[in-house]
């Protein structure tokens, strides 16, 4: 794995990365996410790499993605370059799969989604109703890429928002873009993003600490967890730009220990960034450093509150400090701290590349973007959705859901 040097460096290594794509290559992708792989995915993934193998297919890859969120219907396979979707994939499936679908370019019917409002079947993913009537950024590349593969984030433009920020934007530029954008803390409290981060800047005392609060302790919420799991480095790249902008140069993850892929793939993710000259010393030739360590909550329900999880993170008991001083002001080693979640550090990308006004479009005149939700209960389409702020419940349940 080569060490970038340079923001030029890293420009060049993805456009060779996006001139070696075959376009014409096969990729089967099969969702290797907790979900997917409780109803037997790792059966089904090896299998496509028996037959791949079996049947010589050299312009054939396999890709094992995160989550794309449609749990109900797992493990789900998606054939592209045209995007056919399959569900509910076992492993005696993958032989006609590979036979008649990348052989012959036949469907297989009782794989294809079945419609509930009008029985029509549907071929293509971006055609699913469960997929066609949601708004993706945060898990606009979940079922894309191969998370523990740097390389793949990289060729989607990965990192390119952390270079623009470095190449052309200073602290404060960030600060405001975020301002602009009204994004506000997705970990429930709802505060400001830009505005925390600018308090943060502004408190006296070094060093700086950021901690992405991966705690999610909620029942049957698996937000942070997917995307963790499915798209570690958009968090990663998230937390580097949040770091420039209020000057810390290191941070923590801290995840429940009950996520072992989360972990898994975060560790793995770090490690290639780290690698790559992504984190560390003088980032991308600038004189940007920032380091990130992962810290495994051992499950305590408290622990997803701030100043409870900066006491465990510091090796005590986890316990609630009564505020103020808020974290901003006196946090980690009773340093300035900022804290945001998985989601909200997931969202930074989008909003440097597209700019903060084009996301405040998204929402509600109070709460702009995309939301994350968990979606379960009696309904048809169980899984893992992201609709804009203000989008109703009837909605959510009827239109996603049904």
């Amino acid at each position: 794995m080569t060490k970038l040097k340079s923001i030029d460096e890293l420009k060049e290594y993805r456009d060779s990365l996006k001139k070696a794509k075959d376009p014409k290559k096969v990729i089967v992708s099969v969702c290797g996410g907790t979900g997917c792989l409780a109803l037997g995915a790792e059966a089904v993934i090896n299998a496509f790499l028996e037959k791949i193998k079996e049947y010589k297919l050299e312009n054939v890859d396999l890709v094992v993605t995160g989550c794309p969120g449609f749990c109900e219907r797992g493990p789900v396979v998606v054939i592209s370059p045209k995007q056919i979707f399959y569900q509910k994939v076992t492993i005696k499936d993958v032989e006609d799969i590979i036979s008649s679908t990348i052989l012959k370019d036949e469907l297989i019917e009782r794989l294809l989604y079945c419609d509930s409002a009008d029985s029509k079947k549907i071929i293509y993913e971006n055609e699913v109703p469960f997929y066609a009537k949601q708004k993706r950024i945060v898990l606009a590349n979940n079922g894309r890429i191969d998370p523990t593969k740097i390389s793949d984030y990289i060729e989607l433009d990965g990192y390119s928002a952390l270079a623009k920020a470095l190449k052309s934007m200073s602290p404060t530029d960030v600060i405001e873009e975020v301002k602009a954008s009204g994004l506000r803390g997705r970990g429930g409290a709802g505060f400001p993003t830009g505005l925390k981060w600018e308090f943060c800047r502004k408190a006296k005392g070094e060093p700086k600490y950021l901690i992405c609060n991966a705690d999610e302790g909620d029942p049957g919420a698996f937000m942070d967890r997917a995307v963790l799991e499915g798209n570690p480095h958009l968090v990663i790249e998230g937390m580097l730009i949040a770091a420039y902008a209020i000057g810390s140069e290191q941070g923590y993850v801290y995840v429940r220990a009950e996520y072992p892929l989360a972990i898994k793939n975060i560790k793995a993710a770090t490690a290639q960034a780290e690698e790559m000259g992504l984190l560390g010393e003088n980032i991308l030739g600038t004189n940007f450093s920032f380091s990130l360590k992962i810290k495994e909550g051992a499950g305590a329900f408290v622990c997803g509150e701030e100043t409870a999880l900066i006491t465990s993170i510091e090796g005590n008991r986890g316990m609630p400090h009564p505020r103020p001083p808020f974290p901003a002001q006196s946090g980690l080693w009773e340093k300035p701290t900022n804290i945001n979640n998985v989601e909200t550090f997931a969202n930074i990308q989008y909003i440097i590349l597209e700019g903060g006004k084009e996301y405040a479009k998204l929402g509600t005149g109070t709460s702009k973007g995309t939301k994350v939700f968990a979606l379960s209960g009696k309904i048809n389409n169980t899984g893992l959705i992201e609709v804009p702020m203000g989008t109703t419940l009837r909605q959510v349940i009827f239109d996603v859901g049904s």
